[in-house]
């Protein structure tokens, strides 16, 4: 039987990601999105614990009206970390403005503010002198549940290999607040849950994914959205030609 030892797992990821730093930003800071949720609340405390808090800086960003936007403000204050917060929504709505003559899809309108988020991340990130961490899980990944480009972007990823549950109990080893653990994940631009958007829950995907058990009808749909969004975790395809190229 399967058994995941947070505490370990937890150590040899902060370890990972100081060791990370070193090599790729010795002097750097984190930075990162918060939303409140458990993901980016795990992510923002593996960096205090790898890097201190001094090194790790949140950005909060609401698009307009953020109706949980204290659990965010809660994440900060637990972790005594570094914290701007930047309202995206002139920003979504001038891009949207500017696409006069484009018919504007709904999953346009869902992705966009992700994007801008992630430009967002990166122009604080230059300007602190800062690497962006990514937040996304092996669940959310597995079946394609991230913005390319967006949430799925980042400079170093610590959670990329642990699944919703695992992350949860990384979360725990970590002193989060039970609430921050907890919260219901709703992606903030449809106004469901995650598990809503997805059709099924993280506790069956998560069983699927480590262990191969999950019902014939629920393991088929699985698949192939799983198939269906492999992309969004390849690099981008570029052609290859037999050009001579410099050696370093």
């Amino acid at each position: 039987m399967y058994v995941f030892d947070a505490k370990k797992n937890k150590e040899e990821c902060a370890g990972w990601l100081r060791s990370w730093f070193e090599e790729n930003g010795k002097d750097c800071n984190a930075v990162l999105g918060i939303s409140g949720g458990k993901d980016s609340s795990v992510a923002a405390a593996l960096c205090v614990e790898a890097l201190g808090k001094e090194r790790v800086i949140g950005v909060l960003m609401p698009c307009g009206e953020q109706e949980d936007i204290d659990m965010a403000r809660k994440l900060v204050e637990h972790l005594g970390i570094e914290s701007f917060e930047i309202n995206i929504k002139d920003a979504v709505d001038g891009v949207v403005k500017q696409m006069e003559g484009i018919e504007i899809t709904k999953q346009t309108r869902t992705n966009l503010p992700a994007r801008i988020r992630m430009a967002t991340l990166y122009a604080v990130s230059q300007s602190k002198n800062g690497r962006v961490i990514n937040t996304c899980n092996l669940s959310e990944d597995w079946v394609g549940y991230s913005t390319r480009y967006g949430d799925a972007a980042g400079d170093v990823s610590p959670l990329s290999h642990f699944t919703v549950k695992e992350v949860k109990e990384i979360g725990r080893q970590l002193g989060l607040p039970e609430d921050l653990i907890e919260k219901v994940p709703i992606d903030g631009l449809s106004g469901k849950s995650d598990e809503e958007n997805l059709g099924f829950t993280y506790e069956a995907l998560d069983r699927y994914i480590r262990e191969g058990i999950c019902e014939k009808e629920l393991q088929e749909r699985i698949d192939e959205i799983h198939k269906r969004n492999l992309f969004k975790l390849e690099l981008m395809p570029s052609f290859i030609n037999d050009l001579p190229v410099k050696a370093n």
